[in-house]
């Protein structure tokens, strides 16, 4: 069964809707982005360094300002997460309170148990 053409159209249009709505999903932050930004916070989450550092605090300031959207944020979690848990000795009580610290609020709690996919 052939379609016509206005009906060849109409599966176009609704086609291209469909891929635009999940476009509009697709986050622009990278984790290889947030490791790098939030590097220098490393020895205070080990607590190697017994205060955060100025370098600390902008790249929690940069990253929040790069993850404005909810795919942003929930791609940010995911990547805390992963880098967390890739990090020996890390104390996750020092980590949750790095923002507070740094004058930045962010949308979601900074903990293992968070689950990214309800970060809006």
């Amino acid at each position: 069964m052939a379609l016509s053409g206005k009906a060849t159209v109409a599966v176009a249009v609704m086609a291209a809707a469909v891929l635009l709505m999940f476009a509009g999903e697709a986050s622009a932050l990278t984790c290889g982005q947030v490791d790098s930004t939030l590097a220098p916070c490393v020895g205070y989450a080990t607590g190697r360094e017994k205060t955060l550092s100025p370098r600390c605090c902008n790249g929690v300031r940069s990253l929040n300002g790069l993850a404005r959207s909810t795919p942003d944020r929930k791609m940010a979690c995911g990547c805390l997460k992963k880098l967390a848990g890739s990090i020996k000795a890390i104390d996750m009580g020092k980590v949750s309170g790095v923002p507070g610290k740094c004058g930045v609020s962010v949308p979601f709690p900074i903990a293992l148990s968070t689950d990214c996919n309800k970060v809006h």
